[in-house]
């Protein structure tokens, strides 16, 4: 076996290890190199790379006589790159043999020690790619010493092509991880972040490395401004985009959180919930049209149930059981969550259901109501509130909102009990949807103004019933 095989060999099961000091020519600085835990091979072939560095003067076209440029040429196996120190020096007072100027000026003891100084630089910065495991090149030296970009010699890694990555995944494990709606609100994101990219920098995508927090700042006034999305649906793509830039750090792609320093908070938006005045305007009004009374019915369904469109579009037959109160129940899940759920039926809804029961979309379709597309329902559903008289923006999901408030809340039903009725996994996100109304604070505060009332004397009450 060959020295040079014996002391692979060694290598290869040793453990890291730190170069001793070596000391510079002409007694400059002294290099003290602790290499971060790499394969002892791979640290000796970047400590073995040829390499060198000095300092010349570069005659310019055309002279004649004077000062000429300082040059520093960094050499790395034979390959060379210069850069301009951006100083000059007269070729009669310059050591070619010790790259220094000579003489006891001040201006050239100013002059060795600038030169002293970008040497030191650049053996730090062929240290750090050594530590960082990038290619120590000329060019990565220059690059470093000047704090540009570092060519790590490998594809870069792009912000779209791991973004459409993550959704394919997300793709996979729809119906078992993840719900339909939500790999939509994804794909909404990717191809957001992919207009922001071609809008700001003219690319139809970037290298990671080059997100900061100006990115996403500039993303944030791209969404609200030229999107037109309001704050929270802002706050929404950006959590989408952070959960991309979040796996980029965990995998060790980028070393720094673009999103440090970024505010992420949503702001409150009061939630709207049909009143009992409104709920029975709607219940108690007759239409001609037939497809109106259909969707009247199905919203009035989900204003007793607390259903989601995409809850009750899915609802089947089969989900309609018999509770433990010997009362039918709906025991389904939430297709936003897959939260399992349990709903006592109310009688106005039970009585909606028992006259959809033999519709032919019912019966074929195995469902529960002839639920129409949300886009039609939406549709439908503002023609309602006209010919009711009701002002608000009548949409699908203020049933759920009135389930919530004026169905359960508003009569004493605890709100930990409506939030089990709602599929949700917090009592927060209850709070959301269930507002106290005026009339429940008007209701409790007369019981206690009823604690406090002192009771009246015997002669007192017996005049009052004679009186």
């Amino acid at each position: 076996m060959t020295h040079w095989k014996r002391r692979k060999d060694s290598l290869e099961s040793a453990q890291p290890f730190e170069r001793e000091p070596v000391q510079k020519m002409n007694g400059y600085r002294k290099e003290r190199m602790q290499l971060r835990i790499l394969s002892p091979l791979k640290q000796l072939c970047m400590i073995m790379k040829r390499f060198g560095l000095l300092f010349y003067l570069k005659k310019p076209r055309g002279y004649s006589s004077g000062d000429r440029p300082i040059y520093m040429r960094i050499t790395v196996d034979g390959i060379v790159t210069e850069l301009s120190l951006q100083r000059s020096c007269d070729p009669a007072s310059w050591d070619a043999r010790a790259y220094r100027a000579t003489g006891k000026t001040e201006p050239v003891r100013a002059l060795n020690a600038y030169l002293n100084t970008v040497q030191a630089k650049v053996y730090e910065a062929k240290l750090l790619l050594i530590q960082a495991g990038h290619p120590v090149t000329a060019e990565n030296i220059k690059n470093q010493v000047l704090g540009r970009e570092i060519v790590s010699g490998e594809r870069p890694r792009m912000i779209m092509e791991i973004f459409a990555y993550h959704n394919q995944q997300m793709a996979a494990l729809v119906g078992k991880e993840f719900a339909a709606g939500t790999l939509e609100r994804y794909e909404t994101s990717l191809k957001h972040t992919r207009s922001f990219l071609e809008w700001k920098f003219k690319v139809p995508d970037l290298d990671i490395r080059k997100l900061d927090f100006e990115f996403i700042a500039d993303y944030e006034f791209w969404l609200k401004s030229v999107r037109r999305c309001d704050h929270n649906t802002t706050m929404k793509y950006l959590s989408n985009f952070r959960k991309i830039v979040n796996r980029c750090i965990q995998n060790g792609w980028i070393s720094r959180n673009p999103f440090t320093g970024f505010k992420m908070t949503k702001r409150e938006v009061e939630r709207q919930a049909l009143t009992q005045e409104q709920l029975d305007a709607i219940s108690n009004k007759i239409f001609v049209a037939e497809r109106l009374t259909q969707v009247r019915d199905i919203f009035l369904f989900c204003c007793y149930t607390g259903l989601a469109y995409a809850d009750i579009q899915k609802l089947r037959r089969s989900e309609i059981v018999t509770g433990i109160d010997g009362e039918k129940w709906i025991y389904t899940k939430r297709q936003k969550t897959e939260s399992p759920f349990h709903i006592p039926i109310l009688p106005p809804a039970l009585e909606i259901m028992q006259r959809y029961a033999n519709h032919p979309q019912v019966v074929t379709g195995d469902r529960v109501l002839p639920v129409l597309s949300n886009q039609k329902m939406n549709g439908y559903l503002k023609e309602i509130a006209d010919v009711c008289g009701i002002t608000q923006n009548l949409t699908f999901h203020i049933a759920r909102h009135t389930f919530a408030t004026t169905v359960t809340l508003s009569n004493g039903v605890p709100i930990e009990t409506v939030s089990k009725m709602l599929g949700h996994r917090n009592l927060r996100t209850t709070q959301h949807y269930a507002k106290i109304l005026d009339r429940k604070i008007s209701q409790d505060m007369q019981l206690l103004k009823n604690k406090w009332q002192p009771a009246l004397p015997k002669d007192a009450v017996q005049e009052k019933k004679s009186g």
